[in-house]
This record gives C-alpha cells, sequence and structure tokens, in this order.
C-alpha cells in the first residue's frame, strides 16, 4: 500500500533571523550541482547552486539539499530513513522497534493516540518538511527487503514561480518476511506546499497525509521452537519451518491528516541594521486515525474471549486543533510568540460494555483550551530560548516549560543547557481500551504523568560531542503482565523513575580512512522494577573513502558494529501493539556486524550492505524482543538518486 503527504510551504526565506541554514559537509563526495557565481538562472545553460536547494522544517529551520555520501547518510539508509541506533528493529523491515535509548523531552499538553509500537513510521505534523528550489527535483529511494518485495520512497517538488511550491511524495513497503505470518504493507502519502506574497507580507503553508501501516502478527516463535532457532537446528535454518503462536493475525494503523498555517505581517521593516516584524498567524489541523487488532481464532494465552472466531478491536481518534498567534520580532528585544489554541477530541469505540461489576465506557469526547508564549534572544554568540504552555480550562490537565541556553565559545565549541518540565495525561490506551479478549478491557482514571529533565550539552568539532541528562519521572505509566495473569494490563507507578544518560560521539579521520564512534551510558537509579534499559549501547564504523576513474566515482568502504549490555528486554504484544515490562529474560550481549560498500556517481548513492554477517557463525542468540529473533545475515542493496531538471 502507499501513502501520500502534501504539505504548503514556503517558496522562499522569510526575512527572519531565527531561520539558519546550514552548510554541507566538505569532506565527503562532491556535489555535481556547479557553483556558477550568480544564481540568476535567466541565462541559457547556466544551473543554479545546490544551496538554492531548501529544505524548510515544522519549526522553520532551513538546511539545504544534500547529495554528498557520508557515513551520516549511510545510518539513515533505512526504513524510517532516520538513524536507528537508539532502536533495536525486529525480523522484517517494516515491523516495529524496541527502544535501547530513552527520550523524555516531548513538548506536549494532551494524550496521544496508543499502539505506539505501530507509530515508528507514522509521520506526525513535526516530521512534514517544505521546500523552496530553483528548478523542479525529483528523489528515488529504493532498497530491497526480505522475501516478495520492495521498498521505494519517491518524492518530487517544483516551484511554479517564486512564491509559490509544492511537493508530492509516497512511501511504500511490502515485505513478506523470513518467519511465518509477519508480512509489512505500509504506505505514507504527503502532499506539501506553500506561497507567500513578493512583499513577504502574507504566507501559508499546509500539508495532507494519508497513511496506511498493516503488519502480521504471529506472537513470536513457539517456546519449544526457540532452542532450535539458539541452536541453529539444520532442520529451521529455513525460518519458515519455525513454529510461531499463531499465523492469523494482523494489526493496522490508518490516519489522515489536513494543516494549513498561514501569517500576515502588520508590521514588516527591515534595513541593514535593524528590523522589526509584527505578524498575526493561524493554524488549523484535522486529523482522523484508527487502530485495529484482528484475528480468526482466539489464543490462549491472551485469556478468554467473548467471540470464538473472527476476533475484532477497533478504535478511532478524531481530533480538530486550531490556534491563533501573534509573533513580535525585533533586533534588540528578540523575538516573542504568545498563542492560544483549541483542541476538540473524539477518542473510543462504537458501543459500552456493560460487565458484572463495572460498566466501561465507549468514548473519551472533550475539548481543552491552551495558552502559550516562547522568547528567544540572540546577541554576541549567546542565545536563550524558553517555551511554556498550559492547558486554561477543558478536560485535561497539561503544562510544559522548556528553557535552554547555549554559547558559541568559538567557531569550533558550543556549551547548551536546557530544563524541560512537563505535566500531561497518559496515552489513551491507558485510559479506555476494549477487545473480544475479556482480559483486555479498562477503564481508568490514571494521574497525570510528571517528568522533569536537565540536560548540558558541549559540542566540539576538534574534541567530541557529549551530553548528559537527568530526568525525573513521577506517576511513571507502563504495560505489564503480572504473575497470576498471562495477558497484559496497564500499571501507573506510585514511586519515582529516576534515569541517567551519558552520550558521546566523534569522528576521527586518518588520511582516507575514518572512524566513526558512539556511546551511551544509561543508568536508572530509582525505579529500575518498572523502567528497563541497557547499561551501555555502543555503534563504531572503520571505513575508507576515495575518489576513483578522475573523480567520477566516489567510494566508501568498511565495517559498523553495534552492541549493547543485556537487560530484561521489553516484550511485545500485538493485540495492544504495545511493548510491555517482563522482568523473566534478559536479552543483549551480542553484535550486530555490517559490511558495507557504498558509492557516489553524479547524483546517484549506491548502498550494498551485508548485513549482521557474524550471524553465520556463534550461538543464535540474538532477538529483537522475547520470543522474535532479530533478522539472519542478509545481502541488501539499494540506491538514492536525485534528478535536477
Amino acid at each position: 500500500m502507499l501513502s501520500l503527504s502534501t504539505a504548503l510551504l514556503f517558496s522562499q526565506d522569510r526575512d527572519q533571523p531565527f531561520i539558519q541554514q546550514q552548510n554541507l559537509p566538505t569532506n565527503t563526495g562532491n556535489d555535481d550541482r556547479p557553483n556558477m557565481g550568480d544564481t540568476n538562472v535567466n541565462f541559457e545553460g547556466e544551473k543554479p547552486l545546490i544551496s538554492e536547494y531548501k529544505i524548510i522544517s515544522y519549526e522553520r529551520d532551513t538546511t539545504i539539499l544534500d547529495t554528498t555520501l557520508t557515513i551520516f547518510k549511510d545510518y539513515k539508509y533505512n526504513y524510517l530513513r532516520k538513524d536507528d541506533y537508539q532502536l533495536m528493529p525486529f525480523a522484517n523491515v517494516g515491523q516495529t522497534y524496541n527502544t535501547l535509548v530513552y527520550n523524555f523531552n516531548d513538548l506536549r499538553l494532551k494524550p496521544r493516540m496508543g499502539a505506539r509500537a505501530r507509530h515508528f513510521n507514522y509521520m506526525e505534523i513535526e516530521d512534514i518538511n517544505y521546500f523552496h528550489v530553483p528548478t523542479p527535483l525529483t528523489e528515488l529511494y529504493f532498497k530491497t527487503t526480505f522475501e516478495q518485495g520492495q521498498q521505494l520512497d519517491a518524492f518530487f517538488t517544483i516551484n511554479t514561480s517564486e512564491q509559490f511550491n509544492f511537493s508530492i511524495a509516497y512511501k511504500g513497503v511490502r515485505s513478506l518476511g523470513n518467519y511465518q505470518n509477519t508480512l509489512t504493507s505500509t504506505g505514507n502519502f504527503r502532499f506539501t506546499s506553500n506561497y507567500t506574497t513578493k512583499n513577504n507580507r502574507y504566507n501559508l503553508r499546509a500539508h495532507i497525509v494519508f497513511q496506511d501501516l498493516l503488519n502480521q502478527e504471529n506472537g513470536g516463535l513457539k517456546p519449544d521452537f526457540i532452542p532450535f532457532f539458539i541452536n541453529n537446528t539444520d532442520d529451521f535454518r529455513d525460518r519458515g519451518r519455525l513454529e510461531v503462536n499463531f499465523e492469523d493475525a494482523e494489526n493496522i494503523l490508518k490516519g489522515k491528516r489536513f494543516h494549513l498555517e498561514h501569517d500576515y505581517a502588520l508590521i514588516n521593516y527591515k534595513d541593514s541594521l535593524s528590523y522589526t516584524s509584527l505578524r498575526l498567524g493561524n493554524t488549523v489541523s484535522f486529523e482522523d486515525k484508527f487502530y485495529r487488532f484482528e484475528q480468526e481464532n482466539p489464543f490462549d494465552e491472551f485469556g478468554p474471549a467473548y467471540a470464538t472466531q473472527n476476533l475484532k478491536d477497533r478504535v478511532t481518534l478524531e481530533e480538530f486543533y486550531a490556534q491563533g498567534y501573534a509573533d513580535f520580532r525585533n533586533n534588540l528585544l528578540g523575538n516573542v510568540k504568545v498563542s492560544l489554541g483549541f483542541t476538540d477530541f473524539n477518542y473510543g469505540y462504537n458501543s459500552v460494555l456493560i460487565l458484572d461489576n463495572e460498566r466501561i465506557t465507549n468514548r473519551l469526547k472533550g475539548n481543552v483550551v491552551e495558552a502559550g508564549a516562547s522568547y528567544q534572544k540572540e546577541y554576541r554568540g549567546f542565545e536563550l530560548f524558553g517555551k511554556a504552555a498550559l492547558n486554561i480550562s477543558g478536560d485535561y490537565d497539561g503544562n510544559y516549560l522548556l528553557g535552554s541556553a547555549s554559547f558559541e565559545l568559538d567557531e569550533n565549541n558550543k556549551a547548551k543547557a536546557t530544563m524541560f518540565i512537563n505535566s500531561v495525561a497518559p496515552d489513551y490506551h491507558f485510559q479506555l481500551y476494549q477487545s473480544d479478549y475479556v482480559n483486555y478491557n479498562w477503564q481508568n482514571n490514571f494521574k497525570n504523568i510528571k517528568t522533569q529533565q536537565l540536560q548540558f550539552e558541549v559540542i566540539s568539532k576538534k574534541l567530541l560531542d557529549a551530553s548528559v541528562s537527568f530526568s525525573r519521572i513521577e506517576d511513571y505509566t507502563y504495560f505489564t503482565r503480572t504473575a497470576a495473569d498471562t495477558t497484559t494490563s496497564p500499571f501507573q507507578y506510585d514511586g519515582t523513575v529516576n534515569y541517567l544518560k551519558l552520550e558521546a560521539k566523534r569522528q576521527f579521520d586518518f588520511g582516507k580512512f575514518s572512524l566513526n564512534a558512539q556511546l551511551t551510558y544509561q543508568n536508572i537509579i530509582e525505579g529500575q522494577e518498572v523502567f528497563k534499559a541497557p547499561d551501555f549501547l555502543g555503534r563504531a564504523s572503520i571505513y575508507y573513502s576515495n575518489h576513483f576513474f578522475r573523480n567520477a566515482l566516489f567510494l566508501q568502504t568498511g565495517i559498523t558494529g553495534k552492541y549493547f549490555t543485556s537487560y530484561e528486554m521489553n516484550a511485545y504484544d500485538p493485540v495492544l501493539a504495545e511493548f510491555y515490562l517482563q522482568n523473566n529474560q534478559e536479552f543483549g550481549d551480542f553484535p550486530l556486524l555490517d559490511l558495507f560498500v557504498n558509492a557516489k556517481i553524479s547524483q546517484t548513492r549506491i548502498y550494498i550492505k551485508w548485513e549482521h554477517f557474524n550471524a553465520l557463525f556463534g550461538e543464535k542468540n540474538y532477538f529483537s524482543a522475547p520470543g522474535h529473533p532479530f533478522r539472519d545475515a542478509k545481502v541488501r542493496f539499494g540506491l538514492v538518486w536525485n534528478f535536477f531538471m
């Protein structure tokens, strides 16, 4: 299945100083768009600069199209098209991921839909980019999968004029997988557009997204067959012969979203020494999504069921959001933004459930009114940023406060401190769930989750990038299975989780050879009984880079290794599409080694990788979750191809 997303975007930089243009790496594969000096494209045969192909994020930060080949491009050459260092993929592409490193810095005032294990590839508002290009631009992404399928991400954008741009994109994946009943079929369709008047007073951007994420589920290997996998028994080297818990279930997440942002400058003054602007803006967004679990026959481990066949759980969420804001910017006073927002939500099921001793409602409906403000000021390398919001009325309490201060010590070194406080209701799956399985029905009135986080970062081009963060979480919510019950249930911890994280990364270059290394240390100081993470996670790449054939070919080849220490890894529940706490088995303490050969020819980047080649020898002790083995050794290849017109 395919999925498309649209977004309206700015066709040129606004005259706001907070849009920062980032430079391309200089020590990687050469870009093929020549620097012609003059960016005017009216003269025959003249090509625009690569710096004119701009990507504008949700936060309005601007980056430049990067067609170079780097090790960081290799890290992002995957199903998510993001660096998955902090994640542990399942065996088939398009399945879910177990989380190895946690971040508690989401700025949220309202609960989210559940089924978070299905949301890794669900594109939120913040994931949609907007574009401005001097000529039409196309990008094609292709990569092989696991048995009978491919993955493709096709993108096209064009400026029909200096003022108007639109883009259209589709990412689709279909992969049968090596294990029984693990087919994935997903699609993300995106359409974006932006418009700005010639005097920059009025700006508009919008997007439309349709997403369809389906996975067959098998509940993992049967316990009796796990030793056959670990011992690599000859009769079961064909993974399709390993018996799984069931072969008749699937879950799916579907959603569509319509999003619009526009603003008008009442004041728009700028000269060579100063600027002042006051913009009034409005944001409107509507999202309609549902999660569904289907199974032909009940599975005993999930407990008794109301139906003897064709079980189906379906939950929907409709959410409408509108915001009005005023954005004032002055070179002396800084940038101040105030906003007022309204959310109307409708989450739930079609019918009320009446039990012997309780009544479970079918809907959580209501609205929330929020107010927020932000401030930013830069002065001689020092930058202050603050952002706060709270729900002033409605059905949910919530608030957050974010404050950061950064300072550029010199052109090579920067330090930053961030404080974050948040109070938000648990996701809807914790509050209300209905199922054809008897034990998967609940309605809870949990307290807000309170999170406080303090983080320090140092970014040094000559030394290393390092960060340390401390998070304190009160009323933490989680799923688990009790000793007396084999089905998954939600709980709220009455203690405190204290979580310390240290991270460091560095790139070392030795002539044509390079070493890129990243290390994470985690320590759950308090709350170990409900919160699990590996103590250490690390990744390192050793590779060789060089140009060949009179610079027509740029080649990178080497090896990447990833490792994390053993810990009580979270288990996966396919009914809820959620991970749950388990305290019985430890997993980890195995290396993941990949051999890669990457090449760049013109605007085409070619990737060939022998994934997890060390699976060919040694014990098969690699798992993505209890009962779910990680993928075996596999050669995969593909490309990313940019077309300029």
